[in-house]
C-alpha cells in the first residue's frame, strides 16, 4: 500500500512538473546526471549547453521553478564575493549563471548553481528577461 502510495505522489509530481513547466514558454532543462541544459522556446530546442552543478558536498537542487530574479553584474554575499554574471534566479541563492573556469563545464565544480559559458549565459539572461521571468521555467532533474 505505501509503495502505491510513494508511485502515486513521485507520479502527480512529474505531472505538477511538465504542466508548469508546459506553461512556461522559455524552458531551461539542467540534467544533472549528463551535465547540460537544454533551452526551449515555445516547445522548440533552440540551445545545448555544457553546464557545471554542485559538486560533493554542495548539492543542486531538483525540481522545477519560475524565474524570480535577475542581475548582470552579481556577486556572491556567501563565497568571497565570487562573480555570477549574467544570473538568472530560481531558489533563493540558486541561479544559473556564467562562469570563468570554462574547462570545469560538464563536470560538477559549483556550491550548487548551474553554472555556463560566459557567452551561453548572456544568451540565456537576455531570453529570461525578454521572455518574462514568469515565464521562464528552471527545471533540474537527475
Amino acid at each position: 500500500m505505501r509503495t502505491l502510495f510513494a508511485i502515486s505522489v513521485a507520479f502527480l509530481l512529474v505531472l505538477f512538473q511538465t504542466q508548469t513547466a508546459l506553461s512556461a514558454n522559455l524552458v531551461a532543462q539542467v540534467s544533472l546526471a549528463s551535465q547540460t541544459m537544454v533551452v526551449t522556446q515555445n516547445g522548440i530546442v533552440k540551445y545545448r549547453w555544457r553546464v557545471s552543478t554542485g559538486r560533493k558536498g554542495f548539492g543542486t537542487p531538483t525540481g522545477a521553478w519560475s524565474a524570480k530574479w535577475t542581475s548582470r553584474n552579481h556577486r556572491s554575499r556567501k563565497y568571497n564575493n565570487a562573480p555570477m554574471p549574467y544570473a538568472v534566479f530560481f531558489k533563493g541563492g540558486y541561479a544559473v549563471h556564467a562562469t570563468y573556469e570554462t574547462k570545469r563545464l560538464g563536470r560538477p565544480a559549483s556550491h550548487g548553481c548551474v553554472r555556463l559559458h560566459p557567452s551561453n549565459a548572456a544568451t540565456f539572461f537576455q531570453m529570461a528577461k525578454s521572455n518574462g521571468l514568469s515565464k521562464t521555467r528552471i527545471v533540474i532533474t537527475r
